[in-house]
């Protein structure tokens, strides 16, 4: 990140500066929502992606929905969306824009493009960008889009595939206050904690900490489950007690069932992990903050996609400590 004149782009911003704002009670949430029924459009159906956009229809919300998969977009229909043969007119009468895409190149293809969405995003529109990008990238397209008329908030999220189902992801916001209050009734349609971190880039950064603190946990849990097993400790009233103490974590919560079944389906790829422990051992870089264990986390993660695993999702970092060990590696 790049400290500029404006101070979203200094990296070394106090991100908790922001109105923390608790989630309002369900049935107030309800009832806010019911009152402002928003048409969206929705950029992106991924693992993701698809549940959050299905979510937002469920809420009572007008969903018009673009991506490159036919059959994502057939889903999004069955639950009663509205499919788009193209970013422009997924965007042409949208009030909110949500893109929730990989990584910066393609949040920045999906803005940028002469198909795009600040070619064709009508003046006033919000653009939500939920995906997990760069602070940088963030700063930029505010930048960009405010001489559009276009406002803008980056939003990601953690929680992973199940969160988005159940709607109960935490979602870190960056920009203004008023853009943010404006997009409280989408946002807590996807969300049960929802948070304004800062001006713009303070999101991505809070989620970059976030990819950070998940990636050391999976880690250690790993090691964990190896030491057990190899230990001849039953490894399932083991995680039992340790998630009932200090050690418990919504990680091994999450993960635990991924541990016990050497079950790695993708909630969230490893491909995807490397991509943002990039993100934030750059981010730390540039504002001189060491990771002496995230440094270390972010060689394990690459050594793990390098050896052909980065489709599965991180819980599989315990196979690479499996292989470390002397182990088989399972699942």
């Amino acid at each position: 990140m790049n400290a500029g004149t404006d101070v979203g782009a200094n990296p070394g911003m106090n991100i908790a500066a922001g109105a923390a704002t608790s989630p309002a009670p369900r049935k107030d949430k309800e009832m806010h929502m019911q009152t402002q029924r928003r048409k969206v459009a929705w950029i992106g159906l991924g693992i993701m992606g698809s549940p959050m956009a299905e979510n937002l229809i469920a809420a009572g919300h007008d969903v018009t929905g673009y991506t490159l998969e036919p059959e994502k977009l057939a889903r999004l229909e069955a639950r009663g969306g509205t499919a788009a043969g193209s970013v422009a007119e997924a965007v042409a009468d949208a009030d909110v824009i949500v893109t929730m895409v990989p990584a910066s190149p393609q949040v920045e293809a999906v803005a940028y493009g002469e198909d795009g969405i600040l070619a064709h995003a009508r003046k006033g529109a919000l653009l939500i960008d939920m995906s997990s990008i760069t602070p940088q990238t963030s700063i930029d397209l505010a930048r960009a889009a405010a001489e559009k008329g276009i406002r803008v908030l980056d939003a990601p999220v953690s929680g992973g595939e199940a969160g988005a189902v159940e709607a109960v992801l935490s979602i870190m916001v960056g920009g203004d206050a008023e853009d943010f209050a404006d997009a409280r009734p989408v946002l807590d349609a996807l969300g049960t904690t929802v948070v304004l971190c800062g001006p713009h880039g303070a999101g991505q950064t809070v989620k970059a900490a976030n990819q950070l603190i998940v990636a050391v946990n999976i880690q250690a849990c790993a090691e964990a489950v190896v030491f057990l097993e190899k230990s001849g400790v039953d490894l399932s009233a083991a995680l039992d007690v340790l998630g009932g103490g200090l050690a418990g974590s919504t990680v091994l919560a999450r993960k635990k069932a991924n541990f016990l079944g050497r079950r790695y389906a993708p909630g969230f790829r490893i491909d995807l992990h490397h991509k943002d422990m990039g993100i934030v051992t750059d981010a730390a870089r540039t504002v001189g903050a060491a990771l002496p264990v995230g440094s270390v986390v972010a060689g394990l993660v690459a050594s793990l996609r390098a050896q052909g695993d980065g489709g599965l999702d991180h819980s599989a970092l315990l196979r690479g400590v499996e292989r470390l060990s002397g182990r088989p590696v399972r699942g």
